[in-house]
């Protein structure tokens, strides 16, 4: 596959840099350590305009093309961990208890600051690339928030692209697919308010834990009987916390979860029917229920004309044949999606080769995809801002 060469050349010096991250991972806006390196990194690679605190810790990298042009493209990395208690072994393994690289994000950021220091050296472009490193895309929103700071406007941006890494995918590999590629993420917490009493007397009690019991499954009813079969959803009730004792019905239960759509009409649906249930079970059993529904991260929806740019792109690194098309959507969510809301652009999978899964304590970003993935970076801006 044609890696460039300049990049091959020092993609020991990128690899250097990933195992760092991987061994000082921080969480969500608290990535102190990892956006000062690279902010370091950046002014040392002689970037025309570095800016902090984009977004709390987000860090932006401007690169000016030898070129003039006013065509912005803006490249976007995520810099936090995950609170998992890492098992891989490795040697660069996590230093931090309790917090690892769990999902590539080390090798995210690794390979994009290979991107800048490639691009601020050939400037082999017309207009400006954009470099975003994001903090808080765990769960913490940190793409809605740079967004929120002004990221596309104040930095011009008319573009812009994410890529992900993919376990299960060969190394060398791509996935992209036009329209959804990722879910919108909601989350729920069902509060149970009945009447506790002792455990041999459960004719006095208002039976919290009976009541909760029905709830996850009467819940699991909205996707199987509900929802379009040719539509996709997904429901998953995943903590249920009730008492402490072996003799004592509890007074209280809560539920919590989360919710997973494609489509807008299908998200409502599943919220309507949610506090339906929830108001009907209340009554049913004579306890007090409440649902809080929290929309979260929406669609990760890639827009055409530029999925149809990163493909070719992409198959210029790989292969054509190494390259699908039309990759399955998955349930999983992005806040890179904040930014497609905002600019039409595309978020891409990179194989990672035959990894443990992410969000999995033995998994671990395969330093191979290195090159592959700072090569597409380049040829993207390098294509896409063609003189």
């Amino acid at each position: 596959m044609p890696v460039l060469n300049r990049i091959a050349e020092f993609t020991d010096e990128i690899t250097a840099w990933r195992r760092d991250l991987h061994e000082h991972p921080e969480l969500d806006y608290d990535v102190h350590r990892t956006a000062g390196i690279v902010a370091e990194k950046l002014k040392a690679f002689g970037c025309d305009e570095v800016v902090t605190g984009v977004g709390r810790t987000g860090v932006v990298g401007v690169i000016k093309g030898r070129l003039p042009g006013k065509k912005v493209i803006g490249l976007r990395a995520d810099m936090d961990a995950l609170p998992i208690l890492e098992t891989t072994g490795k040697a660069y393994a996590s230093t931090i208890p309790g917090k690892m690289h769990a999902c590539g994000h080390d090798g995210h950021t690794s390979m994009l600051l290979g991107a800048a220091k490639y691009l601020a050296e050939t400037r082999n472009f017309a207009g400006s690339a954009v470099v975003i490193f994001q903090p808080a895309e765990e769960g913490g929103g940190g793409g809605k928030a740079m967004v929120q700071d002004g990221l596309m406007d104040r930095f011009g941006i008319t573009e812009v692209y994410g890529m992900h890494n993919l376990p299960g995918m060969p190394v060398g590999q791509f996935g992209v697919r036009p329209g959804p590629i990722m879910a919108a993420a909601d989350k729920f917490e069902i509060k149970i308010d009945g009447r506790g009493a002792h455990a041999a007397m459960p004719h006095l009690a208002i039976d919290t834990v009976y009541i909760g019991s029905q709830l996850v499954t009467a819940l699991q009813g909205i996707v199987s009987r509900n929802v379009d079969p040719l539509e996709s959803a997904v429901l998953s009730v995943t903590t249920f916390h009730a008492g402490d004792a072996f003799n004592v019905l509890p007074q209280e239960a809560v539920l919590r979860g989360t919710v997973r759509t494609f489509n807008a009409d299908i998200q409502d649906q599943m919220a309507d029917r949610m506090h339906a249930i929830v108001n009907a079970m209340a009554s049913m059993h004579g306890a007090t229920i409440t649902l809080a529904y929290e929309r979260g991260y929406p669609v990760t929806r890639n827009h055409a004309a530029q999925t149809e740019f990163a493909a070719r792109v992409a198959s210029e690194i790989a292969g054509n044949e190494r390259v699908n098309h039309a990759i399955a959507p998955m349930m999983g969510a992005e806040d890179f999606s904040y930014m497609l809301d905002e600019r039409p652009g595309c978020f891409i999978f990179i194989g990672n080769g035959n990894s443990a899964g992410l969000h999995h304590p033995a998994y671990d970003f395969d330093d191979s995809v290195i090159p592959i993935g700072v090569s597409y970076w380049a040829r993207l801006v390098e294509t896409g801002l063609a003189g």
